[in-house]
């Protein structure tokens, strides 16, 4: 029929044709919803349709008839999103129903702008054919309204649930259930959020999306079980199906419980510190044996105790006792010989102890693919150890395996304290591998095991072997362990932690007395004879250093006097005090020493050194040098007589930002100062939380500063703080992909999410801090607080670490951080080419000023350079990013670039909020949160007591966003509602110390670019030039603007090597533009690696050709001092140089006068 039939029509058929075949139960006509159908219903009717409550007015949709189903597209997210929420797509698809009983699917459709093309839904996921129809009629509306969201609106608890697998585009009332593992907010301009929830039902992952006015209306917690309805939509924003949810309701969650009266421990559990095998978050493994009420539980990772310190926190938190110990290798004497497990379980403090040597031993001497433990080591360190014989790679275990004599089983098992058994389940493997003949076999091992022990009289205890908690987490382990490539990586070996009546279930066939026994007694005889111990001592123990308190509380009040004057003003003498009683009472003074010798130390030798972090937070600090951060509020000092004036009440909030003075006492000039910086922001409110000072060493200088740390305490006494890498994102990603690849499997993107996220976090191997150092005190033994190794288990490095992450025993020990920085070295290389020194530089400069804000400074334009500031090569201001903030706030005053600079290192702090609030004309640059610290002044200006104001700072900082008590607080306070959402959106916060010092770094350095150009030029392209691109460059400004575009036109899927190049070739087009000019390699002028300041530009350095080494560098600069060379030949003898780096040369024309060879006359 070649036009479609009206509804009434349709039905009117349909009666007279059920009063004719009376016998159907049902009968309906269903229409073919061809395009052919619907292009004359549209050009009709899409005006009557477009008039429908709800349908958005402002317009922006463009209807596009694709086979038979229609698409709603849109360019604008907002108007995308609108669609979405008011179920525009339901009302259009119940429309077509009603007028013309056509079953149309109509589907939102986001397109980014510009885009050639529309996005196409994933091929892989699975549909449902459109001739294959629901034919469930709709009642028929003239218009719709937005559904009652998160109510539950008739859905049961007992409704039939949809299998996650067997969702299919077009479902209009699906019913699905699960578990919410993550979900994300995306705020939408008008103020409300979608919030996309994601399901899991343990086999595959949905996204459910929910729209509320406020994040306050969600109702959803993670963790939740939830049973939802809802229509299915290809999503192309996220480029996946989801459920548009209607309704909702919120169930108990079922989850595995431990019933029986008797609680079994288990005495043999892996953690995700098990590198590339276990799964268990130490926390939540603990957790849920709380939950069950066990007594306590042991944590046995492969070779290490990595999980000892949150195990430890996480008994404190739950309330049970975590028993310490660890799954070691065992060999007799060579560490290549194969080894066999054993499990060392810590008696008390000796034998935990004993146990951090053992680890030490292993790691550093016996460390073969894993790390070993010679029995003889074993023997001399067991006191206080309970040695229990393992899983099937255990000694004993192997012997019956192998068929060994009885006597021989005997010695054996006489070596071990106590012996295991482990379920069936976990040894099927050996079946499958045809080491026994059958299930029968390893039940009889196990007997022949436990009657062994009743023999010897040794404690026989079953254990799990655990890997991780939930049955449905083997996932996760499957996916590892095929990414190592083990072929049985898809069997079922249910290594999940078990209650007490699943472990008395499995070793039901040894009877129920027996199966009590090694269940139950005997795992509680074992723990009944551990003590409670913990695994790195509570207390702080910093080195000695003889009248360290006194020494810094004398360094202190002298400056304090030498700046400003015998009669402190109040606010100064109150600050030292109070700052001088939270140091010397916690035992503080002397990493305040420390840190002032190591500046002192640097200082003396010509390296300036930065702080880091929120050392600049205090004003002892500040007075003993070890920080240019003057924390105290913004003032003026005469340097003179003394004159002090503190400037309450001003908007200024940097003292260098304050209008110039002269002294009303002397007539001069007075130096302006203060940060205004909270000390609680340091040591914490109550002034007891241990000081991280971290400083930026030249990285020229932090070898000499590491060694100076060993001179001061001993070598024996200073180690390199370890860290602990694990599975990022990144890979998860790659195991996964390639799990999903072998096993020929298409899943969802939302359940590979899960998938990533499951593995994400299990130990791979471990490294350095780059600049950490761990100090113990004389006379302590450092295995009282930690085991040692070798980073990454590389011996040949040279380097001990302390086997804990260093964060670990970061309350404990002084960590000192000592780190190498280009800053530093770049300072100190201007210093040198310019004479003018860092220090004396006014942070007030006008004309610096400028380049944070425009270019014409530097003599150029805009257009010159492709950036409408000049700050190019300005540490923590010339990256793109940053400069796009410095274009959209155009500042004019320090203050504003410490609040950029905290803007640009935090969490969420710019990007969706800071930047929607300036560019929305809601606030401004001095009064959006840019640092952690503007949080707690702000709030105590309002009229928030201190401490509380303090306690929202840590919240918000950490990303915990609001309590209702703190949105109540400060809304009595009158904070402004864009104030507190602010709050609520940041991850992450910088401190106020940290930009503040690296405001002054990078202010003294565009000092230089300002004022002393090509030194400026030399100094970056020397120091932080690494790639340096010579043909390009020296080919001059066209060539180098055009080598940008071709970068920038790569995008995304630009190598790292040409995005890194991006910054030199800007930094070289500047320079062109400014009017100087590079200079080619010069075989008797040039340095080894420094850009040298020639005439009206810069001469480069051999290292900055392609393939000239810093060897091949350094031995054309030796030996063109005997003597000047006579001919090629004789300069390739001379430098020794390979034919690489000769054709280098010659290609960037350094021979230009010299002959090919050294030609010798017979007549001369």
């Amino acid at each position: 029929m070649g036009q479609p039939l009206p509804a009434d029509l349709i039905n009117q058929t349909t009666r007279a044709l059920h009063k004719h075949w009376f016998f159907l139960d049902n009968l309906h006509i269903i229409p073919c919803s061809g395009q052919s159908s619907l292009e004359p219903i549209l050009a009709q009717c899409q005006e009557e349709i477009c008039s429908l409550e709800s349908y958005p007015r402002s317009g922006g949709i463009e209807w596009r008839i694709r086979d038979k189903g229609i698409d709603l597209v849109s360019t604008e997210e907002e108007v995308y999103h609108d669609v979405l929420n008011k179920g525009i797509c339901e009302g259009i698809s119940q429309w077509f129903q009603e007028h013309y009983c056509l079953q149309v699917l109509v589907r939102a459709v986001w397109e980014e702008a510009n885009s050639a093309a529309q996005l196409q839904p994933d091929p892989g996921i699975r549909r449902r054919p459109l001739e294959i129809l629901d034919i469930s009629i709709p009642t028929p509306i003239k218009s719709w309204k937005k559904a009652e969201r998160n109510k539950a609106n008739g859905l049961t608890p007992d409704h039939p649930a949809l299998s996650l697998s067997d969702i299919e585009e077009g479902m209009s009332s699906a019913v699905v259930e699960g578990e919410i593992w993550d979900k994300d907010y995306t705020s939408l301009k008008d103020g409300r959020y979608i919030i996309n929830y994601y399901l899991s039902d343990y086999r595959d992952s949905l996204i459910v999306k929910g729209f509320v006015n406020t994040k306050e209306d969600d109702g959803i917690e993670i963790g939740s079980w939830i049973k939802a309805m809802g229509s299915v939509r290809y999503d192309n924003y996220v480029k996946e199906l989801v459920l548009i949810m209607d309704k909702y309701l919120i169930l108990p969650k079922a989850i595995r419980e431990d019933k029986s009266k008797f609680k079994r421990i288990e005495l043999h559990a892996h953690t995700k510190m098990s590198a590339m095998d276990g799964l268990a978050d130490v926390k939540e493994l603990i957790k849920r044996a709380a939950q069950w009420k066990h007594p306590a539980i042991a944590i046995t990772d492969h070779g290490g105790v990595q999980a000892f310190p949150d195990a430890c926190q996480a008994a404190r938190e739950y309330g049970i006792k975590v028993i310490y110990g660890m799954e070691a290798y065992l060999v007799e004497a060579d560490k290549k010989e194969r080894p066999y497990h054993v499990i060392l379980l810590a008696r008390n403090l000796e034998g935990l102890k004993n146990l951090y040597r053992l680890v030490s031993l292993s790691y550093l001497d016996y460390f073969y693919r894993h790390p070993k433990i010679p029995r003889y080591l074993l023997e001399k360190y067991r006191d206080g150890l309970f040695l229990g014989t393992a899983c099937q790679a255990g000694e004993l275990y192997q012997a019956f395996l192998n068929g060994l004599e009885e006597e021989e089983i005997i010695r054996i098992a006489e070596f071990y304290d106590y012996l295991e058994i482990q379920p069936i389940s976990n040894n099927e493997f050996l079946l499958r591998d045809n080491r026994v003949d059958s299930i029968e076999q390893l039940k009889k091992i196990n007997r022949d095991i436990f009657n062994l022990g009743l023999r010897l009289g040794k404690a026989v205890v079953a254990s799990g072997d655990v890997h991780f908690i939930e049955p449905e987490d083997e996932i996760y382990r499957t996916i590892i362990q095929a990414g190592q490539g083990y072929d049985d990586s898809d069997s079922d070996s249910s290594l999940y932690f078990k209650s007490t009546d699943e472990m008395l279930e499995e070793f039901s066939y040894l009877g129920r007395e027996n199966a009590l026994a090694v269940v139950v007694q005997y795992p509680q005889e074992i723990n009944a004879m551990i003590e409670d111990i913990k695994p790195v001592p509570d207390g702080f123990y910093p080195p000695q250093i003889d009248s360290a308190a006194q020494e810094i509380t004398k360094l202190t009040w002298k400056r304090a006097y030498e700046l400003y004057g015998k009669e402190l003003p109040e606010i100064v003498e109150q600050r030292i005090k109070h700052e001088l009683h939270s140091i010397t009472e916690h035992g503080f003074s002397v990493l305040y020493l420390i840190a002032h010798k190591l500046v002192e130390k640097s200082n003396q030798d010509g390296y300036l050194v930065g702080s880091r972090g929120s050392v600049g937070s205090s004003l002892v600090a500040y007075l003993t040098n070890i920080t240019e951060v003057n924390p105290l509020p913004p003032h003026y000092l005469c340097r003179a007589c003394h004159h002090t004036l503190f400037t309450a009440g001003t908007a200024v909030e940097c003292g260098v930002d304050l209008e110039d003075r002269n002294c009303p006492h002397c007539g001069q000039e007075m130096y302006k100062d203060g940060f205004n910086i909270p000390f609680e922001t340091f040591l914490g409110f109550e002034g007891d939380k241990v000081p991280d000072i971290d400083l930026n060493f030249s990285g020229d200088y932090q070898i000499q500063a590491h060694h100076y740390v060993e001179e001061l305490f001993g070598k024996e006494n200073v180690f390199r703080a370890g860290t602990i890498s694990t599975i990022a994102e990144k890979t998860a990603y790659g195991f996964v992909k390639k799990f999903l690849e072998e096993q020929q499997l298409n899943l969802k993107n939302c359940e590979i999410k899960r998938l990533v996220r499951g593995i994400s976090g299990v130990r791979r191997t471990t490294g350095q801090h780059p600049g950490g150092l761990i100090v113990v005190p004389k006379g302590r033994d450092i295995h009282e607080f930690t085991p040692l190794q070798h980073p990454a288990d590389k011996k040949d490095s040279g380097v001990v670490t302390t086997h804990f992450e260093y964060h670990a025993i970061g309350d404990q020990l002084v960590k000192l951080d000592i780190l190498g920085h280009d800053d530093p070295t770049v300072i100190r290389e201007l210093e040198l080419l310019t004479g003018v020194k860092a220090s004396n530089i006014s942070l007030d400069d006008p004309d610096t000023m400028q380049i944070f804000s425009g270019v014409e400074v530097l003599g150029i334009k805009k257009e010159d350079i492709n950036s409408g500031v000049g700050t190019f090569g300005i540490p923590e201001f010339g990256t793109r990013f940053v400069r796009q903030m410095l274009e959209a706030t155009r500042p004019t005053s320090f203050g504003e670039l410490v609040r950029i600079s905290g803007l640009s290192h935090g969490t969420d702090v710019w990007l969706n909020n800071a930047q929607d609030l300036i560019s929305q004309g809601i606030s401004n640059l001095k009064q959006v949160i840019c640092t952690r610290d503007d949080i707690m002044t702000y709030l105590i200006s309002q009229g928030v007591e201190k401490k509380q104001a303090f306690n929202i700072m840590e919240r918000v900082r950490k990303g915990r966003g609001l309590s209702k008590e703190d949105i109540s607080l400060m809304e009595k306070q009158q904070v402004p509602d864009w104030y507190i959402q602010s709050c609520q959106k940041i991850k992450y916060m910088f401190p106020r110390a940290h930009a503040v010092a690296y405001v002054t770094m990078a202010y003294r350095i565009a000092y230089f670019k300002v004022n002393y150009p090509l030194a400026f030029y030399a100094s970056f392209f020397s120091i932080r030039a690494e790639d340096f691109d010579a043909r390009t460059i020296l080919a001059g400004y066209d060539s180098v603007r055009k080598r940008i575009k071709e970068i920038e036109k790569m995008g995304y899927s630009a190598p790292p090597k040409e995005k890194k190049l991006i910054t030199i070739l800007e930094l070289a087009l500047e320079m062109y533009a400014r009017g100087f000019s590079f200079y080619p390699v010069d075989i008797y002028e040039s340095d080894a690696h420094k850009f040298k300041v020639v005439q009206n530009g810069l001469l480069l350095p051999f290292s900055a050709l392609p393939n000239v080494g810093e060897n091949a560098a350094l031995g054309i600069v030796e030996a063109r001092q005997d003597k000047a060379f006579v001919s090629v030949e004789e300069f390739q003898t001379r430098t020794h140089l390979n034919k690489t780096a000769m054709a280098v040369l010659k290609e960037y024309n350094c021979f230009a006068d010299l002959p090919e060879s050294t030609q010798i006359s017979l007549f001369a």
